[in-house]
C-alpha cells in the first residue's frame, strides 16, 4: 500500500502533487472510498462532522478534490455484511480517504472489520490519512493521544510504518500542540517520530519516507 499521511488533508499544491504521483494518474480519473469511522470515537466528533467530511465541506480537503467516483466505507458496518461484498469495493478503489478523529477507535474497527488484514494485499491502493487516519499507521500514538480506550488497553496502532506522528503542530486552535509539547511527547515513545503542521504530509512508498511540506515539521529520533 502507498501512503500519504497528512495532518489536515490536501492543503496545498505540494501535497496535491504528491497524491497525484502516488495515484499514477489524475484525480479526475481515480476512484476513492472515504472512511469516516474515526470521527465517531472522538469526543469532539459528531454526525455533522462526518457529513462535512463526506460532502467536502470541512476545512480538511479530501473528498472535494474532483474524484471520478466517490463512495463511503463505514468500517463498523462491514462485519455484518460479509467480506464477499465489501472486499471487492476496496480492491476496485484507487484511494482510501480516511478521516480524523480517534486513532485507537479507528485501529479497533480496522481490525474488527478485516480491513487491517487486507492492507498487505493492496500494493497499488493509496491510503490518504487525515490526522488520526494517518496516526493509525504508526506503531503507537503516545499517551497524549489516548482518548477512546480499546478492550486490550495501551496505545498501540497498526505499525504499518516505523514512526509515530504528532499532527496539527502549532495549530492556532490547539494551544497544547506546540513544538515543546511535541518534543515531550516524542521523548516518551521509544520510536522515531514526526511532528507535522497542517501544511505538511509524509509520503511512504515501499518503506521509503519523504516529507512533503509547505509549512514546518520536525523529526525526532529516540
Amino acid at each position: 500500500m502507498k501512503l500519504l499521511l497528512t495532518s489536515a488533508g490536501i492543503k496545498n499544491d505540494s501535497i496535491r502533487h504528491a497524491l497525484v504521483d502516488l495515484l499514477g494518474k489524475p484525480i479526475a480519473e481515480s476512484s476513492a472510498l472515504c472512511i469516516p469511522t474515526a470521527g465517531y470515537g472522538h469526543p469532539m466528533g459528531s454526525p455533522g462532522g462526518a457529513w462535512r467530511f463526506i460532502t467536502g465541506q470541512s476545512s480538511t480537503p479530501m473528498c472535494e478534490l474532483g474524484w471520478k467516483s466517490l463512495g463511503v466505507l463505514e468500517l463498523t458496518a462491514l462485519p455484518s455484511i460479509g467480506e464477499e461484498r465489501w472486499i471487492p469495493w476496496v480492491r476496485e478503489a484507487d484511494a482510501l480517504l480516511v478521516n480524523g478523529g480517534d486513532a485507537l477507535y479507528l485501529c479497533h474497527w480496522m481490525r474488527q472489520s478485516g480491513l487491517a488484514d487486507l492492507l498487505p494485499q493492496l500494493p497499488e491502493t493509496v491510503w490518504v490519512g487525515l490526522s488520526a487516519g494517518s496516526m493509525v499507521m504508526a506503531p503507537k500514538i503516545g499517551e497524549d493521544f489516548v482518548g477512546w480506550k480499546p478492550p486490550t488497553g495501551g496505545d498501540e496502532t497498526l505499525g504499518v510504518v516505523g514512526f509515530s506522528m504528532f499532527p496539527h503542530l502549532d495549530h492556532e486552535d490547539l494551544p497544547e500542540n506546540t513544538m515543546a509539547d511535541a518534543e515531550r511527547w516524542a521523548a516518551g515513545l521509544g520510536v522515531p517520530a514526526y511532528a507535522i503542521d497542517d501544511q505538511t504530509a509524509i509520503k511512504v512508498i515501499d518503506g521509503a519516507v519523504e516529507v512533503v511540506s509547505e509549512g514546518h515539521w520536525k523529526r525526532f529520533v529516540p
